[in-house]
This record gives C-alpha cells, sequence and structure tokens, in this order.
C-alpha cells in the first residue's frame, strides 16, 4: 500500500539524513557500541546539518519547523543504518527535553538552552525514573526543598537516564510539596538541572542492546538548584510531564514502525538469497506465509502511525490516542523483530547480523515511554461502556 505521508521537502531531508548517517554515524559506530557511548562531535555534526531541534522558534537557532514528519524520516534513516542508539539518544534530547522547555520554560531558559540543544553544544537527559518508580511517577522519592534565597536543595538518585554521562544536564522531575508517601497532583515541579551545579554520575548501565546510547544512574546531594532553572510553576511537574507524554510516545511508535520496515526488508532479501534442501528458502510455504503477515502487519501499522503523526502535526493527538500507536507499533516491532530472527536460522543469533541487533533494540520499545501494560491501562480507563438499547436491559 502506498504511502502518502511525505511530500518533496521531506524526501530532500532524507537525503540530508542518509548521507550524515553515512558520513558521521556509520564509521565509528561499532566502537561506540564497544564503548558504550557515542563521541559529543556527533552531536555538533548533526546540530551543523540542521538534524537537532526541528521544532525551536528561529529567534532560538532553530529552523523553527515543528511539522513532526522530518522526525520520522529521520527514524526511518537511523533504523535503515541499523543505528538505534543514535536514534534514542536523539530522541530524549529531541522529543523529551525540548517540548517541555518549548512549551513551559521561562524566556531565560530558553534563551540559555535553546540555542545551545539545537547547535549540539549541549547533550540533555531526561532525569525522572528511580529505583523505586519507574511508570508511576508519583512514586518518585528526589526531593527539591526551598533555600532561604529562594533557590531549591536537590537531594535524591535517578536510574535509567540515557545520555546520563555524556549529558550536559536534565529535566528533573523532584516532590516539592514536602510529604513522604505517594504525592499528589500538585506535589512535583521540574527542575532544568546542570551538571555543573554538582551532581554525580553513577555507572555505565550494561543494557541488552542499544549500546551505543549510555545509559546511567545519577545522583543529588545537596544539589544547589537556581531559582531561574525551575521549569514553569511549582507544583505543575506531573501536568507538564502529562502534557507532553503524546509527543514522547509517538516518537516511540514512529521508531518502532521504522524498525520493523527495516527489519522485514532485511529478512525478506535474507531468506530470497539462503538456500536449503535444494530450494530458496523464501520459496517454502511456511517462510511466504510468515512475510505475508508481517508485512501485512507493517503496512496497517505505518498507516495507523502516519495518522497519529497527522494528528500530531494538527494538535489533535491526545494522551490516549498516542497510548495506542505506541502499544499497538512497539508490540508489533517487539514481535516482527523475533520472526524474522527465526526466519534467519542460525545466523540470526549472530550479533554482527542486523537483525539481532533490531531484537534487542525493538525489546526496549515496549518498556520505554511507559510499559505496555500502563499503555493497556491508560487507554482501559478511558473506554466508556455503551449505552443500552431503547428497551433492552443488559444482561
Amino acid at each position: 500500500m502506498e504511502r502518502t505521508l511525505f511530500e518533496e521537502d521531506h524526501e530532500q531531508f532524507r537525503d540530508l539524513a542518509r548521507e550524515f548517517n553515512q558520513r558521521e554515524v556509520a564509521p565509528g559506530y561499532p566502537a561506540w557500541e564497544a564503548d558504550h557511548r557515542m563521541p559529543r562531535r556527533l552531536w555538533k555534526a548533526a546540530g551543523e546539518q540542521g538534524l537537532l531541534g526541528l521544532a525551536v522558534p528561529e529567534e532560538f537557532g532553530g529552523a523553527g519547523i515543528p511539522d513532526y514528519r522530518y522526525r520520522v524520516v529521520l527514524d526511518e534513516e537511523f533504523a535503515r543504518a541499523n543505528h538505534l542508539a543514535v536514534a534514542l539518544a536523539f530522541h530524549l534530547h529531541d522529543d523529551m527535553v525540548l517540548p517541555h522547555l518549548l512549551a513551559y520554560g521561562s524566556q531565560d531558559l530558553k534563551e540559555r538552552w535553546l540555542p545551545q540543544m539545537v547547535s549540539g553544544d549541549k547533550v540533555t537527559s531526561v532525569a525522572w525514573t528511580e529505583p523505586g518508580a519507574g511508570s508511576d511517577l508519583r512514586g518518585i522519592r528526589t526531593r527539591a526543598v526551598r533555600t532561604g534565597d529562594g533557590d531549591w536543595l536537590l537531594n535524591g538518585q535517578k536510574t535509567f537516564i540515557g545520555n546520563g554521562i555524556t549529558g550536559d544536564a536534565a529535566l528533573v522531575l523532584a516532590r516539592t510539596d514536602g510529604g513522604t508517601g505517594r504525592g499528589g497532583s500538585r506535589s512535583f515541579s521540574m527542575f532544568m538541572v546542570e551538571k555543573t551545579t554538582g551532581y554525580s554520575t553513577g555507572r555505565q548501565l550494561e543494557k541488552m542492546g542499544l549500546n551505543a546510547s549510555d545509559t546511567a544512574e545519577l545522583f543529588f546531594d545537596n544539589v544547589v538548584v537556581p531559582a531561574g532553572n525551575l521549569v514553569g510553576e511549582e507544583g505543575r511537574g506531573l501536568e507538564y510531564a502529562a502534557g507532553q507524554l503524546p509527543q514522547g510516545r509517538l516518537a516511540i511508535a514512529v521508531a518502532s514502525s521504522a524498525v520493523a520496515r527495516t527489519v522485514y526488508e532485511a529478512t525478506a532479501a535474507y531468506t530470497a538469497e539462503r538456500g536449503a534442501f535444494g530450494a530458496r528458502i523464501s520459496d517454502f510455504q511456511n517462510t511466504r506465509f510468515e512475510l505475508a503477515d508481517i508485512l501485512t502487519e507493517i503496512e496497517v501499522t505505518e498507516s495507523y502511525v502516519d495518522s497519529a503523526v497527522q494528528a500530531f502535526n494538527a494538535g489533535t493527538l491526545d494522551a490516549v490516542s498516542a497510548a495506542k500507536a505506541k502499544l499497538w507499533a512497539s508490540e508489533r516491532a517487539k514481535s516482527v523483530t523475533d520472526r524474522c530472527l527465526q526466519l534467519h536460522g542460525g545466523y540470526g543469533y549472530i550479533m554482527e547480523y542486523p537483525v539481532a541487533q533490531a531484537f534487542l533494540a525493538a525489546r526496549l520499545l515496549t518498556i520505554f515511554g511507559g510499559t505496555s501494560e500502563i499503555m493497556r491501562e491508560v487507554i482501559g480507563r478511558s473506554i466508556t461502556p455503551p449505552l443500552p438499547q431503547h428497551g433492552k436491559q443488559n444482561p
């Protein structure tokens, strides 16, 4: 089925993204996977090519292009090149931190941070998750207390923080109501916390995949956060996080769709070349049927995610719709990579094959940004039972 999402400008941007992958990423990517981090020069190169912060207004150094289709193109090219860790790192910066600064940040915060985030001079991370608080943000225990001069004193620990080691700052969600139990809707605030203020980075966490994107623990021990680094208003942190969740979950849906398409195409090519029992693997009925099912699922997923992208561009993508897109696409990516790995046979289990790397990367997609179980809960709570027909009783 032919896609109608993109226009000529998007395809021109695709050429730019593809060339960036070939020139800046491909030569060093295997070494970055082994080192468990990508070099800072990559961020600078991305900034110079205009790949970061497209939605940032021109007054802050951006292109002023909120059209999310460009982000879709970028994800598709990272997936096609098997550079998924770079896609993840950029998503944290572009789809999690930037939207909060754009929507709620003061003029001062925008002037200080947005130009450097667009240029790649500053790399950011999202520090919400804690050892005892993942999808349930009301369980966060990191605390921020006002000091006598109006600044904040921050104490706590965060974990699973992408860009945590290489990053310059973290968007931190902390409790500011002084309570000790689970927080309420006005119990938390959001801060832009610079590493130079004194928070420390813990050990590099060993992940199943996506190793070129560093992931770490962060420790805040009496870190002084200037009053001006409060994002928006005190007590509205959860509200802000919820307000930007559609973009973050759309980003995961887009990445999931791109991964599934790329792995399918590689598998179709592999089965057409690989032989067994005197025939190509693709000549066996089981292979043809499996590929037929996979391709159909991928095209359905692309159509659904494309509609979500268009809704986002129109300003109508709500939290429930984003949860549906994220749930469906991430679960398809997990299933597709598993089945495609099986069609590769023993070679699918060898890490130098892209399908093995994609299999490990896709496993994160049903967890990151809210687990599939949480997505189902979000969707389930929105379901309104149909009213009984006139004159009939429900059983």
